[in-house]
């Protein structure tokens, strides 16, 4: 096996895999993320449960592991779409549009992003895809005001996006008004 690369997956392992997420979705979206239990889903998915706790070690890791295509495929308009999202537009329109993008991702997801954000204290900062967003708002930030502390900022910058201060929006003034709200803050 070369450096970087991952090891092959067993078919049996892969169609495992593939049962667990289509069943934890399903479940997910018919009972909501909290009323679902780690039981429900492997009996679902006609697996056991031992399968299913090694594979994603406990629902946050399910909810992870169901998050990833999603958050590829933001990083993936991020690095090479077009703009104003991805590159080729001004510095202020990118961060703009990233705003905007990372709000329908986490309001199409609120539950299972946090879940996966609220799992364990600091979770949220280790996952891979929030240093990823952090990295590319701190490059934004950096290129409209050269002269600012990027990194911190990017954290205070993204810290009205955690799903946690979201939820609590939307449960109280509703999608748009939490939307609105957030940009405000943001932008000004």
């Amino acid at each position: 096996m070369l450096l970087g690369e991952e090891p092959k997956e067993r078919a049996d392992a892969a169609r495992n895999r593939m049962k667990v997420l289509a069943a934890a979705a399903r479940l997910f979206r018919e009972k909501g993320v909290d009323a679902v239990s780690m039981d429900a889903v492997a009996a679902e998915a006609g697996v056991g449960k031992g399968t299913l706790f090694r594979r994603f070690g406990d629902k946050s890791g399910l909810a992870a592991a169901l998050l990833d295509e999603r958050e590829r495929e933001l990083q993936q308009a991020i690095l090479s779409g077009p703009p104003p999202l991805g590159p080729g537009a001004p510095a202020a329109e990118r961060l703009s549009a990233f705003v905007d993008a990372y709000l329908d991702y986490l309001l199409g997801h609120l539950d299972l992003v946090r879940m996966s954000e609220t799992a364990s204290p600091g979770a949220r900062y280790r996952i891979g895809a929030y240093r990823f967003w952090r990295l590319h708002v701190a490059i934004l930030l950096a290129d409209l005001r050269p002269e600012c502390d990027a990194d911190p900022l990017a954290h205070a910058l993204l810290a009205p996006l955690a799903a946690e201060h979201m939820a609590v929006l939307v449960g109280e003034y509703g999608v748009s008004r939490a939307r609105e709200a957030v940009r405000v803050l943001v932008f000004g």
